[in-house]
């Protein structure tokens, strides 16, 4: 089969290559799967470029975001499933934790994720445990089946079941133009919040605003500066931000007095210098939020399914263009999600 390989870090030029390999045989409980569409995230890119817990072992294969059809099963796998059409639920448990026995897949300690820590969807066939799988919702193509599952599942779990935000409440969602920030946004909008999006051009806002009641360009202005402007100084009551070192300070200094901060990553960098005295004496809240579980990855696929949540698919390529894919991404090129298609 035809996979893409990350084979040393990098330039995408460098580092990324199209290989042939020998199609992998489900063992016990997994099945194998034709990948029809796999999309790209951050965590891709910085496979590519190396990162402080990464194993350094070559080659890789990402790609977490996973759609397509059950080619073949394991051993207790029934075989009527060989045929389903499948989005693959990217996180792996033991299933037998406190943790995973309170629904809590992402507390496990032996948690693991499909494209980052067990081989990925960026090949014409991977294996996957049975568990993991959902059924394609029939409303959704593969393409879009497989651009929600990582970036609405984590926003879910950032703006619902963790951030708590409620329809009366006012939000900013940092970098509203990529996939986990346009999910936030999508979602806060959805649920009736004031909705305030930061983005980078005046292409970007102009499509941001669709879900957003106010956008500012923060390579124009300071963004909490602006926030407390237009909340006439009070700040919003959640924070959603992905970025890391590069904005943790001035989120926090966007809340209001109580105000909940909601991270899942820090793209820009993980060691940042904040002010103590701004979180504990505004009453302020930091709150952690990875990846979703399994509830809230098939809560918002629900929504997803019914048309109430919508990816934004900024292009879709074959897996000949995995090198373009990490150039848009790490160029801050896209608006939302990038779909390899691997099949030719």
């Amino acid at each position: 089969m035809r996979t893409a390989h990350i084979m040393q870090y990098g330039s995408s030029d460098e580092a990324l290559a199209v290989v042939e390999t020998d199609a992998p045989e489900p063992d016990r409980g997994e099945v194998r799967i034709q990948v029809e569409a796999c999309a790209l995230n951050h965590l891709d890119v910085f496979a590519r470029l190396g990162h402080p817990e990464d194993d350094g072992d070559f080659p890789k294969r990402t790609g977490c975001d996973i759609a397509g059809i059950v080619d073949a099963v394991g051993d207790d796998v029934d075989e009527d499933r060989i045929g389903d059409e499948v989005v693959v639920y990217p996180g792996v448990t033991c299933g037998e934790c406190r943790y995973c026995l309170n629904g809590e897949h992402t507390m496990c300690h032996e948690y693991r994720i499909i494209g980052e820590d067990l081989p990925g969807g960026l090949a014409e066939y991977v294996t996957v445990p049975a568990w993991c799988l959902d059924p394609k919702p029939e409303s959704l193509t593969f393409v879009t089946a497989a651009a929600w599952p990582i970036t609405f599942t984590t926003a879910w779990r950032m703006i619902i079941t963790t951030g708590e935000l409620r329809p009366a409440e006012t939000a900013l969602i940092l970098g509203a133009s990529g996939g986990v920030g346009n999910a936030a946004l999508q979602i806060a909008n959805r649920l009736g919040a004031t909705t305030f999006a930061t983005t980078s051009t005046p292409e970007k806002a102009e499509r941001v605003s669709e879900w957003a009641d106010e956008v500012i360009d923060y390579t124009r202005v300071a963004f909490d500066e602006e926030v407390h402007k237009l909340t006439d100084g009070h700040g919003v009551n959640l924070v959603a931000d992905h970025v890391g070192q590069e904005t943790w300070q001035q989120s926090i200094d966007s809340l209001a007095m109580g105000g909940r901060m909601v991270i899942c990553g820090a793209t820009s960098g993980s060691d940042s210098d904040i002010d103590i005295r701004s979180v504990y004496q505004h009453h302020r809240q930091i709150r952690g939020a990875p990846m979703g579980n399994r509830q809230d990855f098939r809560d918002v696929g629900s929504l997803v399914a019914a048309g109430e949540l919508e990816p934004v698919i900024d292009r879709v390529l074959p897996l000949d263009g995995i090198t373009e894919a990490h150039e848009a991404i790490e160029n801050r090129e896209v608006f939302g999600k990038v779909v390899i298609e691997p099949q030719e």
